[in-house]
């Protein structure tokens, strides 16, 4: 089934890479990013050019998630332009690195703003429509930093991608009596392929960040860097979150599964998810709530 889809944050890294394996698999899919007339306006230029060489229905859309108005209106437009809405990804984020204390509050804050808060966005403009229509799926493109292996200086990228995780967990329960389908997909440490720690903030607070370089802590970047590309395999590929992702939008309506890992490392969160979501499916049996674990077929 060809389904319409909008993905978040898909100028680059996995959002990219998503877009394209979304496309390439028959779906029509929006590629949301800002400034599609000024900074990213290269990029939208190489992704009609890709879009219309490959044969592939992969459309650039203008969404600034950090904009409730802009959201509000790619979300409309694409409405408007097919009556329906089946598939969002939830993939836009921003990394941080440097020691926690460096941070200011405000840049956690912009950096919660980034990673949660525009998921609430995009589901305000978004689940109305869903919801209308009695189906969809909303794909929440997590980490596996959330319950696996935490290495130091990630601090306020992990604690972001914590809420958005904790977030969608909820919303799963909430919108399956509506039809709506809920998948996260858990992607592990990927030093490789992406830009994620290349274009990751730095603490604004280099006083502090200086201190920790020079004291004993000096020596995390170095080891944690060197570590974790030793745990990586040498044949990882970010690509396989993008397959992972085509695979749960290709799965039938209710046989999607909650959680996808796709971690070369094996930090350990796929055991303590495999807990947590086992708890929360209990507690949801213990208190009369068990039909929400799956959507509900509306007719």
């Amino acid at each position: 089934m060809q389904n319409i889809i909008v993905i978040t944050g898909a100028s680059s890294g996995f959002g990219l890479m998503t877009a394209r394996a979304l496309a390439h698999a028959g779906h029509t899919v929006y590629a949301g990013m800002r400034e599609t007339a000024g900074r990213n306006a290269p990029r939208v230029a190489e992704m009609q050019q890709y879009a219309s060489e490959q044969g592939i229905d992969l459309r650039p859309i203008e969404m600034d998630v950090a904009s409730q108005a802009s959201v509000d209106a790619a979300i409309a437009q694409i409405v408007a332009a097919h009556e329906r809405l089946d598939v969002v990804v939830h993939n836009a984020g921003h990394m941080s690195y440097g020691p926690a204390e460096a941070f200011t509050p405000e840049q956690f804050a912009a950096l919660y703003d980034v990673n949660v808060l525009s998921t609430q966005r995009v589901n305000r403009a978004a689940l109305p429509q869903l919801r209308k229509q009695g189906r969809g799926l909303v794909v929440w493109v997590s980490s596996s930093s959330t319950r696996g292996g935490t290495p130091p200086y990630l601090a306020p990228y992990f604690a972001a991608k914590a809420g958005m995780d904790a977030l969608a967990v909820s919303y799963a329960g909430e919108l399956a009596r509506w039809g709506i389908e809920t998948s996260i997909v858990v992607p592990g440490a990927f030093t490789q392929g992406t830009n994620h720690f290349a274009h990751a903030g730095a603490p604004a607070d280099e006083a502090v960040a200086k201190a920790y370089a020079e004291g004993p802590t000096s020596d995390f970047s170095e080891v944690a860097f060197k570590g974790l590309a030793a745990l990586e395999p040498a044949d990882a590929d970010p690509q396989a979150v993008a397959d992972a992702i085509v695979a749960v939008v290709d799965a039938p309506f209710g046989r999607r599964p909650f959680r996808v890992h796709v971690d070369p490392s094996q930090d350990g969160a796929e055991i303590v998810n495999g807990v947590a979501d086992r708890v929360r499916a209990e507690l949801l049996r213990r208190i009369g709530l068990e039909d929400i674990l799956h959507p509900r077929v509306v007719a």
